[in-house]
């Protein structure tokens, strides 16, 4: 029975790194930087692509010229818990971020194209997984969420 509070303790030393190790690891831009309208897609079931042709699914088009879209965008995802721009900005109309996840903070990296789309503008982006075989949905979720929370922002 004295070998049990050692093997938890030494679980709950594993646990500790783990999640420190995940929130410290860097972001490589140059490994994340990622263009939605080139990019492919994983095999594995850890990314989301939107696009006007070729993803997931497509943005709408928004009635503001893309400059004004990219700075909406660039605010609405900077306001999300946990979330930080590590490349581009939003006068590049092409912006990377990463949101760490609440508990562990396992990295998912977001790149966003803002594009013009007749008199208005739309976008693409790439939400995946650093890490992990399955996201459990995450990344498809967070861009149907980011484009409710952009067109909320939008609309105000």
């Amino acid at each position: 029975m004295k070998i049990l509070p050692l093997v938890l303790l030494l679980l709950g030393i594993a646990a500790v790194g783990g999640a420190v190790w995940f929130r410290m690891v860097p972001d490589d831009p140059g490994v994340w930087h990622v263009d939605p309208l080139t990019a492919t897609k994983p095999e594995t079931p850890n990314a989301a692509l939107v696009r006007p042709e070729g993803g997931d699914r497509a943005a709408p088009v928004y009635p503001v010229t893309p400059e004004a879209l990219a700075e909406a965008f660039d605010a609405m995802a900077l306001a999300q818990p946990r979330t930080s721009r590590i490349a581009g900005a939003p006068g590049d109309l092409f912006m990377t971020y990463v949101q760490r996840s609440a508990l562990w903070g396992f990295p998912d990296y977001i790149s966003v194209r803002i594009l013009p789309e007749g008199d208005g503008a739309t976008w693409a982006a790439f939400s995946r997984s650093r890490y992990g075989h399955s996201d459990l949905g995450v990344n498809a979720k967070r861009l149907t969420d980011w484009q409710a929370a952009l067109e909320a922002r939008l609309a105000s």
